[in-house]
């Protein structure tokens, strides 16, 4: 049987109802997270959605956030 549930608060919050017997054993197995694809994913969510950067912000990046002369 599988059943998906939240940890909340240290406690395993099962998603539905079951019925187990209390004492019974149970295993939990977490997937594994993705390597770098919450990052990517954040990337391409924010891709096209600022529309007021100046048109050489790929060039002179340093300039814009740090201050170094413009290339």
């Amino acid at each position: 049987m599988t059943v998906e549930g939240t940890f909340q608060n240290g406690t395993i919050v099962l998603d539905r109802a079951i019925q187990v017997a209390d004492g019974t054993r149970v295993t939990v197995i977490l997937p594994e997270r993705p390597v770098g694809a919450p990052t990517l994913r954040g990337l391409l969510e924010l891709a096209g959605t600022v529309n007021d950067l100046p048109s050489d912000m790929a060039l002179n990046h340093d300039h814009y956030l740090h201050g170094h002369p413009k290339k």
